[in-house]
Parts: structure tokens; C-alpha cells; sequence
């Protein structure tokens, strides 16, 4: 792994003013007002970016209208991500073997991945893996799917790309607890990955620059009888969230072997990993992660950090924080991390990495 870019839209806004704006569209009751308020100050975030001008929410009601901005802005912040993944890591865009892209919050067929291909100038036989239907997980699993890829294409390079315009799914006149917690919590953003193979040249060759990482392995994890729990609901008027309040809880009963199955294979514990890149899903989430893994609040501080600047991105969220992790870590080279994120299914995707040295 070369290269991580986050890229948020340049418009960013304090939560109280979000929750100004956004809750009477929600509601009108005074009592689900009420709730909202107090949903929205602990959700953990103090700032969203927004693709959109906050006073424009009011107008956006229609699925086709939302997917048609969706369209348009989400493959503007993809762009920008692959451009600064591709130029961080010193690839050119002919050099991208696979590009995998993931997201959750608009339909697109051709998908994203084909006005990717003619903007940046991706090669003709490029190989493409679109994902619909991760959601927050879609980070760790690309990730992993773009390892995959690699193990059989020792010399290749790829991209990952994960993009969510959360706000745009917003639901008028929904006062659900779903909607209310969504609407408090998500945010809008991009981050692409530049990935190459370990016989690929950049692999072997010196190189100034931020630290990078190695992709060692991944397990994927589906809790039966969840299916009801997280995801969207679809209806005309785009995609309604669905959100149990049951994740916490099935973090705490199932995370821990979860992780002791994926370390035991290489001769590890979890007190053993000094670095913990956790999806920022919420104050609930992180706070079940830490108490099921018997981690402390030092391990959570970019995940905490990033939930507080720009909320839950979703399918990018554990990309943000693994370019903060990246950026400000101090765990010695040759040390392992783990990668974590949450998503439909109900699902865990791990993904244990190696943090090599600042090369």
C-alpha cells in the first residue's frame, strides 16, 4: 500500500447548525425535535462536509433528483481522490491494473469506475470491481479484495476508491429514530488507495515520503439472523436507512474471536497490536470495539478524531482514518495493525496489516 487520500467537499459545517437546518425537514413534533437535538449532540461529531450548500436540503426530495447530483459530485471527489493516491504513491494512471470502487449512496450503470477510467485516463483492459451494497464496510473489504487481486498479480497496481454523499439520502418528513441518529451522524466524502503488488518495482525500490503499509491478510464475517439490522430500505423517495440498535451488542459478543481467529493464524494475540484502525461508526460502535477488544481510548484517537471533523463516511470512514493513522503513527516498522470495519450483513470485514517504516 502506497498511497491513502481522503477528499471532502470544500463545504463544512458546525453540528449545531446541521441540526438547525436538517431537523425541521425531519420533523415537526416537538417531542422527535427534541430527541433529535439531543441524538445529534452525542453523536460524537462536531463538523460535517456537505456536497451541498446546507439551505439546499430543503429542495432535494426526489431519488432520481438526489442520484443525479449523486452522479455528478461523487465522481468530481473520486477523481480528486484517485489524483492524489496516484500522485502520493508515484504511479501514472496507465500503470492501474484494477480499480475497485465502493459505495452505497447512488446507483450508477455504467458505474463510477468508467467516468473514472476516461478522466483520469486509465488504460483501455483495465479490470473494474464495482461494489453496491457494503456500506460502512466497503473500506476494509476493497481493501481486501484489492489484496486478493494482488497475491495473483504480484506485479500490478490498483486502486481502491470508496465515495459516499451520505446528506444526499436524507428523508424528509421521516421522524424515525434511523432517520434522526442517520441524519446526526453521516457524513460526505472520498478516499482512494493505491495499492501495488510486492514484486511490483515501487514495492522493492527506496522512497521518501509517508509511512506505508503492507497488506498481510483478511477474514470476512457474517452474523446470521441479521440481515433486518442495518442497510437501506428503498422507496421512492431514495434510499431510508435502516439502523439497529443491535450492532453495539453483536460487537461485543462476536469481535473478540473474530480477531483471535484472524492473529492466531500468524502467531499473534491481540495484545500484541499496537495499532487499531477502526471504522468511525459512532460513539456506540467505537465504545463496543474498545470494550470487546480491551482496548483504550489511545487506540481510538484517530477514529475518535475522525468521527468528531467529519462524521461516519461510510464506506471511506476506515480509509480516513487509516490516512490519520498513516500520518501521525509512532509504532515501530515491522509492527502489525488491524483494520476493521462494520457494515450490512450484518458483517465484519478485517483486514491485518504491517506498518513498515517512513521509506
Amino acid at each position: 500500500m502506497l498511497a491513502v487520500e481522503p477528499v471532502l467537499p470544500a463545504r463544512s459545517y458546525p453540528q449545531e447548525q446541521i441540526t438547525a437546518v436538517l431537523g425541521p425537514l425531519l420533523t415537526t413534533d416537538p417531542a422527535r425535535a427534541a430527541l433529535l437535538r439531543r441524538v445529534h449532540a452525542n453523536a460524537g461529531v462536531k463538523t460535517r462536509h456537505l456536497v451541498l450548500p446546507l439551505e439546499e436540503y430543503a429542495t432535494q426530495r426526489s431519488f432520481g433528483q438526489a442520484n443525479g447530483l449523486y452522479l455528478r459530485e461523487a465522481t468530481s471527489l473520486a477523481e480528486r481522490a484517485c489524483r492524489g493516491a496516484l500522485t502520493r504513491a508515484g504511479l501514472d494512471a496507465s500503470d492501474v491494473d484494477l480499480v475497485f470502487t465502493t459505495s452505497v449512496t447512488g446507483v450508477a450503470a455504467p458505474s463510477l469506475d468508467v467516468a473514472l477510467a476516461a478522466r483520469l485516463g486509465l488504460r483501455a483492459d483495465v479490470r473494474r470491481t464495482p461494489s453496491f451494497g457494503l456500506g460502512c464496510a466497503g473500506g476494509a473489504a476493497g481493501l481486501a479484495r484489492v489484496h486478493d487481486h494482488l497475491v495473483g498479480h504480484r506485479r500490478g497496481a490498483a486502486l481502491l476508491v470508496g465515495v459516499e454523499l451520505c446528506s444526499l439520502t436524507l428523508q424528509h418528513g421521516d421522524g424515525s429514530t434511523a432517520n434522526l441518529v442517520a441524519s446526526g451522524l453521516f457524513g460526505d466524502g472520498a478516499a482512494a488507495v493505491a495499492v501495488v503488488g510486492d514484486e511490483h518495482p515501487l514495492a522493492r525500490s527506496p522512497r521518501t515520503g509517508p509511512r506505508v503499509a503492507t497488506v498481510l491478510d483478511s477474514r470476512s464475517r457474517l452474523y446470521p439472523g441479521t440481515e433486518q439490522d442495518l442497510g437501506w430500505d428503498v422507496r421512492g423517495s431514495g434510499f431510508a436507512v435502516v439502523l439497529s440498535a443491535r450492532l453495539p451488542e453483536l460487537l461485543r459478543a462476536h469481535l473478540l474471536a473474530d480477531v483471535k481467529g484472524l492473529l492466531a493464524d500468524h502467531g499473534l494475540t491481540p495484545d500484541q497490536v499496537p495499532t487499531w484502525v477502526v471504522h468511525a461508526g459512532g460513539p456506540r460502535v467505537l465504545d463496543a470495539v474498545r470494550d470487546a477488544l480491551g482496548l483504550t481510548e489511545a487506540d481510538l484517537t484517530e477514529s475518535r478524531a475522525s468521527l468528531a471533523e467529519v462524521g461516519n463516511l461510510s464506506s471511506a470512514s476506515v480509509l480516513d482514518v487509516l490516512a490519520r493513522t498513516l500520518a501521525r503513527s509512532a509504532a515501530p516498522p515491522g509492527s502489525p495493525a488491524v483494520l476493521m470495519a462494520f457494515g450490512p450483513g450484518v458483517c465484519t470485514e478485517l483486514v491485518l496489516l504491517r506498518l513498515d517504516g517512513r521509506v
